[in-house]
């Protein structure tokens, strides 16, 4: 009798923890749908062929992506999504693991693997235009990703990061990513002219790394970018920095609806002219607050100094002169002394001695950028002044 009571109790708890199992299960389709929420507004999306779902993980089976444009969707494999909860209408997810890519076509090939996001949030409402509304991310992965033409890897990377740190405050977002290892083979080009000057300036093989590091208040909608560079062997590194404010998510939005308007018109001559109204009143928004392009030099000026020469029956030093001594008469046509005697007096310290370029816009004040077009339009030559245009060398 005891067995049977026990036997009864056992059963009993087994069907209610089942009930209590599919009661809270997860559901793939609105998470998927969530998702493409998100995607939607850039007009792309994700499809599956199925979705699996045990306990918390979540894989969307033989997934495909497809952007605006695309006639046909990028498969992507099965994609796992491991430490999946519903979280106020959205859901968290621990990790993202894709499938490895390996894309062959016309004598291509492509390949990518150990590709991962971390600490993912997917928002229950994408349309809010808050931070809230955005898909959000601790840390994305790549491991090697190559590129092959006819047997021959052109390009590839070692790997690849980025981070997103949500502040506290909820005030804006930090981030930056790194791409290590950045390799191209550039001694297969047919072209012989083009053959001849990437032998004279040794760019055969080009090794290097990109890095990006930034930041997006939300309030004021001030995007803040420190750093975006590129950084070869024996060439050099090219570092761009600016900063804008008013890039606001409604004004996100904004741009958004504005793009998916122009999408959706059949009348894609109507839809551009649309668009380019729509951009120079969304444009009103926005204020400019710095930029600054620097190149440090690892010997590539000197090289491409001496194959321009050579070009021309002259050495790279007699080059060189030639630059110093046009590069005020080209600049005087601006009628900006100031800004000429800048440029003259930068270039020819650098050709002089190739060390670093730089060129920096920092006004006193933010400006409005319709004044920037409108000054661009009406008076080129008070560029200079309205931006606080300045250039140097080897500082």
């Amino acid at each position: 009798m005891t067995f049977y009571r026990t036997t009864r109790l056992m059963l009993s708890s087994a069907a209610i923890l089942s009930f209590a199992s599919s009661a809270f299960a997860l559901d793939g389709n609105d998470l998927l749908k969530k998702i493409n929420d998100v995607y939607g507004l850039q007009g792309a999306s994700i499809a599956a062929t199925g979705i699996d779902i045990d306990g918390s993980t979540v894989t969307l089976k033989g997934a495909s992506f497809k952007a605006a444009g695309m006639d046909d969707g990028l498969p992507l494999g099965d994609i796992t999504m491991d430490g999946v909860e519903e979280n106020d209408g959205g859901y968290t997810i621990d990790e993202i693991a894709f499938a490895d890519v390996d894309l062959k076509k016309d004598g291509a090939a492509i390949s990518a693997t150990d590709l991962t996001l971390s600490g993912v949030e997917i928002p229950a409402d994408a349309t809010k235009g808050d931070l809230s509304s955005l898909l959000y991310y601790k840390s994305a992965h790549a491991g090697a990703v190559s590129v092959t033409k006819d047997g021959t890897k052109v390009f590839s990377i070692d790997d690849a990061d980025a981070t997103m740190d949500r502040r506290e405050d909820k005030s804006g977002i930090d981030f930056d990513a790194k791409i290590n290892g950045v390799k191209a083979d550039l001694s297969k080009v047919d072209d012989a002219k083009t053959k001849d000057a990437i032998e004279a300036l040794k760019l055969q093989q080009i090794n290097g790394a990109i890095a990006m590091k930034g930041s997006w208040e939300i309030g004021p909608g001030t995007i803040d970018i420190t750093e975006y560079s590129l950084n070869f062997n024996d060439i050099g590194k090219l570092n761009l920095a600016f900063s804008i404010s008013g890039y606001t998510p409604a004004f996100a939005k904004s741009l958004q609806e504005a793009l998916k308007t122009v999408r959706s018109n059949p009348n894609q001559q109507e839809a551009q002219q649309s668009a380019g109204l729509a951009m120079l009143g969304l444009l009103q928004q926005l204020t400019f607050n710095s930029a600054q392009i620097r190149f440090d030099d690892a010997s590539i000026t000197a090289r491409a100094l001496d194959f321009a020469g050579k070009q021309q029956g002259v050495s790279g030093k007699q080059l060189a002169d030639t630059l110093k001594a046009m590069t005020p008469i080209m600049m005087a046509q601006l009628n900006i002394p100031e800004l000429q005697n800048a440029v003259s007096t930068a270039v020819s310290a650098y050709l002089d001695n190739p060390k670093s370029l730089t060129v920096k816009a920092t006004p006193d004040k933010p400006v409005p950028v319709p004044m920037i077009i409108g000054a661009a339009m009406g008076a080129p030559q008070s560029i200079p002044q309205v931006i606080g245009l300045k250039v140097s060398s080897n500082d």
